[in-house]
This record gives C-alpha cells, structure tokens and sequence, in this order.
C-alpha cells in the first residue's frame, strides 16, 4: 500500500515549511502556500503510526471542490490543484479559531451532554436532548488554534473577544460565514442524501485584510455526515446513526482501548484494517461529491507531487 505520510521537497522561492497533522505547507516566496494533503491520519490530536491509501488525494480533492462550490458566497484562499493531493492559495495570516458548527448533537457535544453539561462554548444546549438529535438551530463552539502536538481547547466567543484572539468586527464577519458555509453544505449534503452533522471552518486575513476561507472544507476529517434515509427511524428506535466521517475511526481506537489520554497505547491497525479504513473514505467522497473516485497513479507520489508543483510554479503569473 503506497502513501505519502511526510515529504521534504525544495520548491523554487520556498521560504519555509510547517507541518501540520495531517498537511504539511510551504511557503513560496511570502506570496503562495503549497498545501500537500499527505495521508496521515489523526484522531484525538495523535497521528497514527500509518498512512491511509488515497487519504490524501480524497480530502484535497473534497475541499478543492466544495471551495468552488461557495465561493458565489465566501471568498477562499485556493489559487490551483496542480495535483491530486495538492492545492496552492494565497498566503494568509490565519485567524487563531477554529469555527465548529454543529447542526445535531454528535461527537464531542455528545460526550459532553452525556457527562451532564449542558453548556458548550457558552452556548446552551437544550435539555432533554438525546444523542444525535437535531438542534432548533445550528450552534458556533470554537476552539483555539493549538500548536502541533497539543489538544484544540473549547472556547466561548465572550473570552475569544475578552482575550483578544480575534476582534468583534472581524468575530461576526467569522460568524456570518459559518453560518453561510454550513447551510450551503447542508443543502449540498441533502442534495445527495446525506445530512451534514456538524463541521469546521478555518479563516485567515489575505495581505490586503480581506477575510477568506482557508485549509479544508467538508471533508471527513473536518466534518460528520449521517445517511438522510431512515435518520429519523433510527432516532426513534435508539439505534445508532449509519454515518460518513471520521468517527468510525475514533469508535474503533476507543472500543481498542485508546483515547489519546497519557499512558494509553495505539492499538495496532492491521494492513486489513487500514484498507477499510480507506474505502470508507472512498464511500464519502463518492457520495458527498456525487462521483467515482479516480486513484490517482501511487508508484511515486513524492516525484509525481514535485514534478506538477515544480511545473505550477514555473508558469505561474501573480
């Protein structure tokens, strides 16, 4: 099985690099970012010891498309994909939030509820909710940005400001845009049969101030999606959601005993095992984005990502 799980290129004009989870970017010049999807997989903020098939190219290719499809409504960073697992944007200085929105009580609020809370980020919960029971209305929880190797923390938009992480004008400029990103991905999701659970948006401020929409969008690591069809059946019966995203993943590594919690060890992933783990990628992709997958060719994926990035840069004009 041939992934990308790190790459050490040396683009013309590279400035620096910055390794992130599950991307690693290089800056061009002070001008562009060179976003490589690598095929990493994080969960509970802990890289895994291997890498997913077509991970990479799956979650590139999703937030390429679904940043053409809300561009009409959200400015984004995306300048060219001159490969499957790249995308090259603007430089932006990026804004140190992240913006979780979530439509239904999953996941995280979920785990949160079940311990009694009913307060997440400042924003209140109904009572008497059950898990995976849809919100009135879809409810903003930030967190911080975190450094690399330490949790994202749950933060309340009231100490955001208080702090000064992000000022009140450009807060609600944040704000508008979840809220328009999320509904054009529900109505998307919808399109295709599946409901969009809850997601998260990055944002930074390009050189001339304008706020735009960067990194990754809707894809399986950023978002939860449930199959629309029998939803409502499974709700009333108690049953667990038939669901696209990441979660699978962090069901599996807690049924195996891990959290990401000190002293806790990664339980092995079988090469059977990381093979499901890829389809079930492929799964989303094909029905989020309404096509077939096409693999893109693996039999040297650091020489195929340098030759079109080397290609892209030579002819670009600023």
């Amino acid at each position: 099985m041939k992934t990308i799980t790190s790459s050490n290129f040396n683009f013309p004009g590279q400035q620096s690099v910055y390794k992130g989870k599950v991307r690693e970017v290089y800056n061009i010049n002070d001008d562009l970012l060179v976003m490589i999807a690598t095929d990493r997989l994080s969960a509970f903020d802990v890289i895994m010891p291997k890498g997913i098939p077509y991970k990479g190219q799956i979650l590139n290719q999703i937030a390429s498309k679904f940043m053409h499809l809300t561009k009409d409504i959200v400015p984004n960073w995306l300048v060219a994909n001159p490969d499957p697992n790249v995308a090259v944007g603007y430089l932006c200085d990026p804004f140190k939030v992240e913006m979780v929105i979530r439509g239904y009580l999953s996941g995280h609020a979920a785990r949160e509820y079940a311990e009694g809370k009913r307060v997440l980020c400042g924003v209140e919960m109904p009572a008497g909710m059950k898990e995976n029971d849809k919100f009135p209305t879809p409810i903003i929880t930030p967190t911080t940005k975190a450094a690399v190797g330490t949790h994202d923390e749950d933060i309340s938009k009231e100490e955001i400001l208080a702090q000064g992480i992000v000022s009140k004008e450009d807060y609600e400029v944040l704000e508008k845009y979840t809220h328009a990103l999320y509904q054009r991905g529900t109505e998307i999701a919808a399109s295709r049969g599946l409901i969009l659970v809850d997601t998260k948006y990055e944002f930074g401020k390009t050189k001339d101030g304008k706020i735009v929409l960067i990194d990754e969008i809707h894809t399986p690591d950023s978002s939860r999606y449930f199959y629309a069809e029998g939803y409502q059946d499974r709700q009333d019966k108690n049953e667990a959601q038939k669901q696209l995203s990441k979660e699978f993943v962090r069901q599996w590594l807690i049924s195996n005993g891990f959290q990401g919690k000190d002293g806790q060890q990664i339980p092995e992933m079988t090469d059977e095992y990381i093979e499901t783990v890829s389809d079930r990628y492929i799964e989303l992709y094909e029905n989020i984005i309404g096509e077939k997958f096409e693999k893109a060719d693996v039999s040297n994926i650091q020489e195929r990502i340098e030759t079109n990035v080397n290609a892209f840069l030579a002819s670009y004009k600023k």
